[in-house]
């Protein structure tokens, strides 16, 4: 089977922040047109228009509805993709080495040319993040874009994963979580960032941020029912007025 590597000079990962994550599907949509151009070109899909869609995603959103009694539910968005573990089970039961951690920044791949589409890493990866190519009869998953991240034909600021660039609320975020100084390892201390399913073992890089407490729940906010009516003078009185008409 497979070895890990017994130390990595970087562990490169996300950072996603559930609070600001609105669930809009941009992450998996820009990961989606990105890498089925890239490094484990082509992503296929299977009946897309049809009844029940299915292809290969690396990343996917999941939205779960909390109930609370008597007020609104609330809804949680869930970004979910491989989490590039420290401990990854699905390395160390490939039986062929085509699962592998690198040690020089802790990325999990997959050398299709090895893997013979056994699905054990798919079994052995509590997270789901194995993306099977029926097409090709291999693994596929997630790279962190390793095809954009080092590429210095891109600008320094467009040298992050497709995922991170696209996200409009700024809920993603990728950096070196072994340098305590980075911004994604300042940004999970300060916020108390969170390992998924830390009881397992397997140790993920990626972390999730939890939604923060809520001061005023909107719930509890509320109009009065009358308002005074706002009563304005010169120019303003005058537009008003006439736009009134």
């Amino acid at each position: 089977m497979t070895s890990l590597p017994s130390h990595t000079k970087k562990k490169l990962g996300l950072v996603i922040d559930l609070d600001t994550c609105v669930g809009c599907h941009a992450c998996a949509t820009n990961c989606k047109e990105w890498n089925t151009g890239g490094h484990s070109a082509p992503l296929p899909d299977y009946n897309p228009y049809g009844a029940e869609p299915d292809g290969v995603w690396f990343n996917r959103v999941h939205s779960f509805e909390v109930k609370r009694g008597d007020r609104p539910n609330l809804t949680i968005n869930f970004p979910r993709s491989c989490l590039h573990c420290d401990n990854a089970a699905c390395v160390t039961v490939c039986p062929t080495g085509a699962s592998y951690k690198r040690s020089e920044d802790g990325i999990v791949l997959v050398n299709t040319d090895k893997c013979i589409g056994c699905k054990l890493c798919s079994w052995a990866c509590p997270y789901g993040a194995r993306e099977f190519d029926t097409d090709e009869g291999v693994m596929k998953k997630c790279t962190l874009c390793i095809d954009r991240i080092y590429n210095e034909n891109l600008e320094p600021e467009d040298r992050q994963p497709a995922c991170v660039l696209t996200c409009p609320t700024g809920a993603r975020h990728f950096g070196d979580l072994n340098d305590p100084e980075s911004d994604v390892s300042q940004l999970t201390a300060a916020r108390h960032g969170r390992d998924l399913m830390p009881e397992l073992g397997y140790k993920p890089t990626n972390k999730y941020l939890p939604p923060r407490a809520r001061k005023v729940d909107s719930f509890d906010v509320g109009a009065p029912e009358e308002l005074e009516p706002i009563v304005a003078d010169g120019f303003l009185g005058w537009l008003d007025k006439v736009l009134s008409k």
